[in-house]
């Protein structure tokens, strides 16, 4: 075999490869027994029809593609191999010249990866935003453990407050016509936590429980239905129960009832739950920090076959993204056009796949390699992310392979960014926004 390298524009490729004679005519026997399996002819049984009459049948040129579809994979590696090609697509034959008992000449055209050149990337010293220690963090953090063990108690001699808890039904219409899904029976709705329409829990203050009336709404001009966007509404509405949140005191049976032995070991506990996500911050703040140095002072020359490839793919995760809400693409395109969407896709797009370029230039001039334990680490993480077993990620694996490739990079982005902070000096420094105080 024969195979000359043509370098084109933007990373593609162009091999042409030649086949001895005897190789190619081996090939296409071989293709003609197949398909004779698969065809029938009168007087002979599948397989046994002489090679004349399986041309005359089905054409010479189908077996000749049947024949150059079953020995180009082999052919195409061996190339690959022997140029130290490094691809990033399935190589495609653009033509073929195969005459039998001839030379066959096929080309092949590929896409290889960018070439990435690497600045400094090791011994630098690094600048990043530091978390400051907040004096309330610990104040929140105790009011936000009451608020987790809260009791809810039945209020049965007082109006609403804004703080309270209702079971209210509901029935919305606007413009004379009834709110699709604007209706609903024993919903339960935190007044001071509400995500409804602007105006709706407010409403509800002042209330008694088993009390009907009617309260008045507008829709937000940036609402997801066009048909309501900035429309007044009217809500029938009935308080069936009220509820108050009843917080519990904080001593030694409430840091039992939470798993800990008093008082005491709560309040370590927490200081020590802060300190570490303090430090998880300042970590992500350094990672982030060094990365961009390093991705900046890299260059790498992208094409635009890599980045639209990119962009579609992100595309689709929006629009199922979208789809998840219940917002349709129309929706979005009515309050931003398109063009608009995909720039600032594309750019994303380009960002995403230089980063990924820099990280694997970086793995290779290190010899970074991923381990089993790396992949298991992600597979448990993934697991405790969605509530799922190790079990179910490996049956997910089977059915979508892009998933094994996905958590693979991820977890040599981990190895590159654990590699950058242990061979940089992060120093930490006020956040701006503090500096201006």
């Amino acid at each position: 075999m024969k195979v000359t390298v043509e370098n084109e524009k933007e990373n593609l490729v162009k091999l042409n490869i030649t086949i001895p004679a005897e190789e190619a005519t081996t090939a296409y026997n071989s293709a003609v027994k197949r398909i004779s399996q698969h065809v029938s002819i009168d007087g002979f049984r599948m397989g046994k029809a002489p090679r004349n009459m399986v041309e005359a049948r089905v054409g010479v040129e189908r077996i000749k593609q049947e024949a150059i579809e079953n020995l180009m994979p082999k052919v195409v590696n061996e190339a690959v191999a022997e140029n130290k090609l490094d691809l990033i697509t399935q190589p495609y034959i653009t033509s073929y010249d195969f005459e039998l008992g001839k030379d066959l000449n096929v080309t092949v055209s590929v896409e290889t990866r960018p070439e990435v050149k690497l600045g400094e990337y090791k011994n630098l010293t690094v600048e990043a935003d530091d978390v400051p220690e907040r004096a309330d963090a610990y104040d929140k953090a105790i009011e936000n453990l009451r608020n987790q063990f809260a009791e809810e108690k039945l209020v049965t001699d007082r109006q609403t407050t804004e703080t309270d808890i209702v079971n209210i039904d509901f029935d919305g219409s606007s413009n004379g016509e009834k709110i699709k899904g604007g209706e609903a029976k024993g919903y339960r709705l935190d007044l001071g936590h509400s995500n409804f329409i602007p105006g709706f829990a407010e409403q509800l203050v002042g209330k008694n429980a088993g009390e009907d009336f009617d309260i008045d709404v507008t829709f937000p001009e940036d609402y997801h239905d066009e048909k309501l966007k900035g429309q007044k509404a009217t809500f029938k509405i009935k308080i069936n129960e009220i509820k108050e949140r009843v917080l519990p005191e904080i001593n030694d049976e409430f840091a039992q009832k939470v798993g800990l032995e008093n008082l005491e070991a709560l309040k370590e506990d927490i200081k020590k739950h802060l300190e570490q996500t303090r430090e998880n911050a300042k970590r992500v703040n350094a990672e982030n920090a060094v990365f961009k140095k390093v991705i900046d002072a890299a260059s790498v020359e992208i094409s635009e076959r890599m980045i639209d490839r990119e962009a579609q793919s992100l595309l689709a995760e929006y629009k199922n993204r979208l789809a998840a809400q219940g917002i349709s693409w129309e929706m979005i395109t009515k309050t931003q056009s398109e063009d608009e969407i995909m720039k600032s896709i594309r750019e994303d797009a380009e960002s995403r796949i230089k980063n990924s370029l820099v990280i694997d230039k970086i793995a290779k001039e290190e010899k970074i390699t991923l381990a089993q334990e790396d992949i298991t680490k992600k597979f448990n993480q993934l697991g405790a992310a969605y509530g799922v077993s190790q079990q179910e990620i490996v049956q997910q694996i089977s059915k979508n392979p892009e998933i094994l490739s996905s958590l693979s990079q991820q977890a040599m982005n981990d190895k590159v960014k654990d590699f950058l902070m242990n061979n940089n000096k992060i120093e930490y420094v006020a956040p701006k926004e503090v500096e201006k105080k």
